[in-house]
């Protein structure tokens, strides 16, 4: 079997990278995800190589074939390639000597298909040659991607122990490669192991759950998560009624047309409530930007109304949309998404300078009409006239000095 040719294997540079490398003498080949999706026909956006090189020697033959290289996991053996057409990570081949579940002490080999054997599943164990594009497979994977089987290479509790992530990546390339029924030695073994994910950090569980929930479809591989107890010992929040609500979250985003925000769907699978939220987020040491807006999504006491503009204005434009889909009636839902497409926060052309100019005076009296101006600004429309503006400024604060007398 053979690689389909594709662009990727034609960028500027590639061809002076691999001859460098030694490819043409059966030292270097492309592996990892670039073989896999292009054997599915999909786009590839990262190139990464193996090399039966050290990685010293990788370092010395790019120095002298005067491409970049930059050693971004020297220890581990990993080089990166620095070409114009974006940068290519090469690996020397790999055993490992000890794992925790966390870390993973190598030695360096020239053996193929050993490197292959600590990959995690069959379908990311692929290689091939870069001269004529001759596949290797040790382990199945190929007829693994034709039937959309992910499964682990050999033991799946023995993958699992080596490194306690692979209950996580397992659910996401599900999601993605999968078609029918999870593997059950797999599925098994993931439940078996649930609780391993309490030894590593907070931030993996984190990226990898927002990497499946950016996914098209994740709802299957959530729901057997949910079911199956996966994330209960990390995050024990997400129950059954937050797959519910992620259901429908999804299938609404299909009918409109509107983008995936994995944010926005782990909100949905989160409890409507901002202190429970908060705390999740924080746990989950996401970025204090992303906290506060999972917050905003779960404080959903009152049904958004009226213009949603308005609503933007005061919590900003993702955090309307997330309101808007979070707690959709179907009321001209199209309508109001689309009034936030592009929409930037104006900037009220009226300060307290201005009312204090009007004959108010300095203090809390100033705060409390600039916020009453401000909003019937926002409710009738964000004009940008200055002069309507201050007309309606001084009705508010003749008001203001009429009740104060």
């Amino acid at each position: 079997m053979r690689l389909p040719e594709a662009d990727w294997q034609k960028r500027d540079g590639m061809a002076r990278l691999l001859a460098a490398l030694g490819a043409d003498k059966g030292l270097t080949r492309y592996v990892g995800g670039c073989v896999r999706d292009t054997v599915l026909g999909l786009p590839v956006s990262d190139v990464d190589l193996a090399t039966r090189l050290a990685p010293d020697d990788v370092e010395q033959r790019l120095k002298a074939a005067r491409i970049k290289s930059v050693p971004t996991g020297i220890a581990h053996g990993t080089v990166t390639a620095v070409l114009s057409s974006g940068p290519v990570e090469v690996t020397t081949l790999r055993r490992d000597v000890a794992t925790d579940g966390r870390h993973a002490t190598v030695a360096f080999t020239e053996d193929w298909q050993a490197d292959a054997a600590r990959r995690d599943f069959t379908i990311n164990a692929l290689s091939a040659d870069p001269t004529d594009l001759s596949l290797f497979d040790y382990f199945g994977g190929a007829e693994d991607l034709r039937a959309g089987h992910v499964r682990f290479i050999g033991d799946a509790r023995a993958r699992i122990a080596e490194d306690h992530l692979r209950i996580m990546r397992y659910f996401r390339f599900h999601a993605r490669f999968g078609s029918g029924e999870a593997d059950p030695e797999a599925l098994e073994a993931c439940t078996a192991r649930a609780n391993d994910l309490m030894a590593l950090s907070r931030e993996r569980i984190a990226d990898e759950l927002l990497k499946l929930l950016a996914l098209p479809q994740p709802l299957e591989a959530v729901a057997l998560m949910v079911d199956r107890g996966i994330l209960r010992p990390v995050i024990p929040e997400i129950e059954r009624a937050g797959v519910e609500r992620l259901g429908r979250l999804v299938a609404l985003e299909a009918q409109l047309g509107v983008p995936a925000d994995p944010y926005r769907r782990l909100a949905a699978l989160l409890p409507p409530d901002p202190a429970a939220t908060t705390a999740v987020a924080t746990r989950l040491r996401l970025s204090n930007k992303a906290v506060k807006r999972l917050a905003s999504a779960a404080d959903r006491a009152e049904r958004p109304t009226g213009d949603p503009r308005v609503l933007a204005y005061y919590i900003g434009v993702p955090e309307a949309a997330d309101r808007l889909l979070l707690d959709a009636d179907g009321d001209d839902l199209a309508t109001k998404l689309a009034a936030l497409k592009g929409w930037e926060r104006p900037r009220l052309p009226l300060s307290g300078g201005d009312l204090i100019a009007m004959g108010l005076k300095a203090g809390p009296l100033v705060s409390r009409a600039l916020q009453a101006v401000e909003r019937e600004w926002a409710e009738t429309g964000f004009s940008g006239d200055r002069s309507a503006v201050e007309q309606l400024a001084r009705r508010h604060v003749d008001q203001l000095l009429r009740s104060s007398q």
